[in-house]
């Protein structure tokens, strides 16, 4: 499962012209999942997001976590990033979940961030958004939780 995720002061996912979730300062994540993946991984991922200290502390250090600091989460679906690009000028698809799987391991991550994150919103899986965000720092990571078996 791959979280690309980035520190943001504020962000918004639109579908259809109506905003389906939006954050103040926190984090947006784009989740992707990959064939393989699990309950595990979406666990694992989530520990990680909750944990992976991206926010300054008083000294102006990225030493503080989401979970320190109860910010926002906005969870954006997006199959893409699980693409093999490594040939060609067209991406391969075939490393992404099957879009049942995909479907419901997103919904089984953004579940687990509600029951532990005060404050989630979430894109719509499978349909066009448009996501507004204004990124801080920049600050972006690219996190990947391997299923079993891969490194």
């Amino acid at each position: 499962m791959i979280g690309l995720l980035q520190r943001v002061s504020m962000a918004r996912v639109v579908v259809g012209g109506q905003t389906m979730g939006e954050i103040g300062p926190g984090l947006v994540v784009f989740v992707a999942v990959e064939r393989g993946d699990a309950e595990a991984q979406a666990d694992r991922l989530l520990e990680r997001l909750l944990g992976f200290r991206v926010f300054a502390d008083e000294q102006g250090r990225m030493n503080r976590s989401l979970a320190d600091l109860g910010g926002g989460l906005l969870l954006v679906p997006q199959f893409t990033l699980a693409a093999d690009t490594r040939k060609g000028t067209r991406a391969s698809f075939t490393p992404a979940a099957p879009p049942a799987q995909g479907e419901r391991l997103f919904g089984y991550l953004l579940a687990r961030a509600r029951a532990l994150h005060p404050w989630v919103a979430a894109g719509c899986f499978g349909a066009a958004m448009q996501v507004h965000l204004v990124n801080d720092g920049p600050v972006t990571f690219w996190l990947r939780v391997a299923a079993q078996g891969e490194r």
